[in-house]
């Protein structure tokens, strides 16, 4: 038995793997108690969510930050994922003569899937980090402990605003940009492609109805809860300074990010087999 024990301790000196297994096993445990926490948060949201006061103010800034101001990146990148989109599909699709397809293609494709994961995509890469950093800052520089000495609830004065003006203003921006990005589909399919007007503009009325834009405007919001909730609680967990206003912003648009795509999988599944009319 003590020889046992002598070569467990020789192979745990020797070798990796313990290390390996231990450093797994505190990276579950971190997780774990990260997810946790997350959900404590987002319990407190939705307590505070419909408890008056409500500040209008706070609100229409949301808004105004979230929407209004996220516009130029959204038209941009809508309008090049529309056009290089078509270019893709139509000289794919003139191997087949089935040029006339385009247009729908291009449809079904931005209602239900690009416009909402790109624009919430692009959403956290302009406003989710500014949120982490905003409310992170204000945590390492006491403002948010001040504030709850002043009982005033740091919840709804800084997150509720920001989730809701995320959850209503994601969906409008996604809808806008599968607009545009149809728009710049149109003119190179037909102005770079010679693909017939007529036959885009029917083939894309006939494929993509309102259950299309529906499913696709779900999955925004979604989106855009999830990521503002994140974003809030990366930059409320804050601590170590400067360094860690840094270290909360990154771990923001990463976790968001990757939440998204993950999201996307399971809500695309959810639609498809509870709705399949979508």
């Amino acid at each position: 038995m003590k020889s046992f024990a002598k070569w467990l301790n020789d192979f745990r000196a020797t070798t990796s793997i313990p290390t390996a297994v231990e450093r797994l096993g505190r990276s579950v445990l971190v997780g774990t108690a990260e997810l946790g926490e997350f959900l404590l948060f987002a319990r407190s949201f939705f307590s505070w969510l419909l408890r008056p006061p409500f500040r209008r103010p706070l609100f229409f800034r949301q808004f105004e930050n979230l929407g209004i101001r996220s516009l130029p990146i959204i038209l941009l990148t809508a309008t090049f994922t529309g056009m290089v989109f078509a270019l893709e599909v139509g000289f794919g699709f003139q191997l087949f003569h089935a040029e006339s397809l385009v247009g729908a293609t291009v449809g079904l494709a931005l209602s239900r899937e690009i416009a909402p994961v790109f624009t919430a995509l692009m959403v956290v890469a302009r406003v989710g980090s500014s949120m982490a950093a905003e409310i992170g800052t204000m945590q390492v520089t006491e403002q948010v402990e001040a504030m709850s000495s002043m009982a005033v609830s740091p919840v709804q004065y800084l997150v509720v605003p920001r989730v809701v003006a995320g959850t209503l203003m994601v969906p409008c921006l996604a809808a806008l940009y599968c607009f545009v990005g149809v728009l710049g589909a149109y003119v190179v399919a037909v102005g770079l492609m010679d693909i017939s007007h007529i036959a885009f503009i029917r083939r894309l009325t006939y494929y993509v109805d309102a259950d299309d834009f529906v499913s696709g405007l779900l999955k925004a919001a979604v989106f855009g809860f999830v990521l503002t909730l994140i974003s809030c609680f990366k930059g409320y967990r804050t601590t170590g300074g400067a360094e860690g206003v840094g270290r909360a912003t990154t771990q923001a648009v990463v976790v968001s990010s990757v939440t998204i795509l993950i999201l996307d999988y399971f809500l695309t599944s959810f639609i498809i087999e509870l709705f399949p009319e979508f």
